[in-house]
This record gives structure tokens, sequence and C-alpha cells, in this order.
């Protein structure tokens, strides 16, 4: 495609779905995870972080230390935040993570919306019938970390942490590109389901591995391996009892990806996010029905 512009012309490169569609498929996702998380945790990988700070504009006094204290850029993406940057609203349910509101709204027929006219499917996502027929009518917000954002995820509500699953799957991108053109992505991808025991209900937060990201770490869950070495047709799950004050770390990410909340009918009573809205942690995005 040729397009004026001007008194100069500009020429765009319009690439056909199916290819785009392809070349995600195609793409060697567990290949560059692996290099690219192995270069992020060399000492030499420290010289970029200025670079990386000014690419995606990273307020550098937000970090929990000095940029100079950082030694690998791998370091630097899972890094904490000083304290005070991240104020925790005493009412509702917060964003448990810096991030993009992707997609919101309720859980219906077993099905989620990935983005305009795709859905997946809830017991595909948390590996269970029977926990995904417990969120029927509830509500769902999801939330994609990009490359600029903080890494670390937050508890939503006060309560304790009850059981996890670990699910192995695919590494597709989950920015924009990859939500438009993989049908089911959230649900194909690896990810660890974390459930949450409140005084407002059981509620489930699910963390979404992606390409790049080296790892989902937690106090509590699978300990995390190479992206080589993991097993892709054995999901694992454990049993735990970990008490957590709203806005307390429950695990991070090595580079971005997703969060999704899941809430079961009684617990929210309306979203106070749109579709697109940037968040930061602590925010409150959702009014409880029972607060």
């Amino acid at each position: 495609m040729v397009r004026w512009h001007g008194v100069g012309m500009q020429v765009i490169f319009v690439v056909p779905d199916r290819w785009q569609r392809w070349g995600l498929r195609l793409l060697p996702k567990r290949t560059l995870t692996v290099l690219i998380g192995y270069f992020s945790r060399l000492g030499v990988s420290r010289y970029l972080i200025p670079y990386y700070i000014r690419w995606y504009q990273i307020d550098p006094h937000e970090a929990e230390y000095p940029i100079s204290t950082y030694r690998s850029l791998g370091e630097f993406f899972a890094r904490g935040l000083r304290k005070g940057a991240r104020p925790v609203a005493d009412e509702g349910l917060i964003s448990p993570v810096d991030g993009t509101v992707s997609q919101t709204g309720k859980i219906e027929r077993g099905t989620l919306v990935q983005a305009k006219g795709s859905l997946y499917d809830v017991s595909t996502l948390l590996g269970s019938q029977a926990e995904a027929a417990s969120l029927e009518g509830g509500v769902f917000i999801t939330l994609y970390l990009s490359p600029r954002d903080y890494h670390r995820i937050h508890m939503p509500l006060s309560g304790r942490i009850v059981a996890w699953r670990y699910i192995p799957g695919c590494l597709y991108p989950v920015n924009a590109r990859g939500v438009r053109y993989i049908s089911g992505l959230y649900s194909r991808n690896e990810r660890l389901v974390t459930w949450l025991e409140t005084e407002y209900g059981r509620m489930a937060v699910v963390k979404v591995g992606a390409a790049i990201v080296g790892s989902i770490r937690t106090s509590y869950g699978p300990a995390p391996v190479p992206a080589w070495r993991r097993e892709r047709r054995r999901p694992r799950q454990g049993v735990v009892s970990l008490w957590l004050e709203k806005g307390e770390e429950m695990g991070r990410f090595e580079f971005g990806s997703t969060v999704i909340l899941l809430c079961p009918p009684g617990l929210v009573d309306r979203v106070l996010v749109a579709d697109g809205e940037k968040v930061r942690m602590g925010e409150q995005i959702a009014v409880l029905k029972q607060a």
C-alpha cells in the first residue's frame, strides 16, 4: 500500500492476517525465551539498563534500589518498588499489578472474552471443570503487563492462599498481536493458577506465561525450570496455607505477561476500569458487593 502524506510519500506494508498468525506459530518461542533469559542474567547485560529505561520511559526513581546496584538486566526487570511508590486503596478490589486492562466482563456459559468476537474456555484455563463451574456468573478482569511495567504481583484482597495449579503450555506472546491472532491464547499458554480464600469469597488469580518470560516465581508454588526442560504434558498442583494482606507480594514475572482475576458471583458489584485503561498496583479496580 502506498499513501501520500503532505508533500511526501509513505509506503506501508500490509501483512495478511494469516501470515501474521503463521508467523506467531512458527516463532521459536522457547529458544528465544531460553537465550534472552540467559543473556538477561549475565552481568554484562547491566550495561543495557539505562538504554532500557529510556526506551520504555521507565521512572527510575520508583525502583527499590539505585539503578547502579542492579547486577543484570534480569534483576532490574524483577525489581521491587521503593516504599510508598504504590499506595494501596483501603476499599474494594485492587489491581495486583501495573499494567493495561485487556478485557473485563461476565463469566458466562463457561467462557471468557479474549478479544472482540473471540472467546476461550474457563475450565481449560483453570484445568478443572468443577472450579470453572463455581465461577459461572462472576466477573473477570484481564491485565496485560508490557516490558515497561513493574513485574511483581500483589494480593488483590486480603486472604489466604490455599491452592495452586501449574499448567504447562505454549509461550505465545500475550501482546495485542498475540491476543488477536492466537485463538484461546490464555488457555494455551503456560500458567499458574492461584486460589485465594477471602472474606468475600474464593477467587482465582491466573498468572499467564509468555514468550521471553523466563519464569513465574512464587514462594508457595513450583520452582521454575528453564523453558527447554519444562514438562509439556504434566500439570502439577499443591495445597498451601499462606495468609497475605491486600497489597502484599504474591509472586513475580521475569519479563512482562498477563494476570487474570476470576471472581465468583456475589463478590464484585461493579468494575471501575475500562478496556484499554492503564492501572497501577494498589489502585481500586472494582467495588465489592459486601463492602
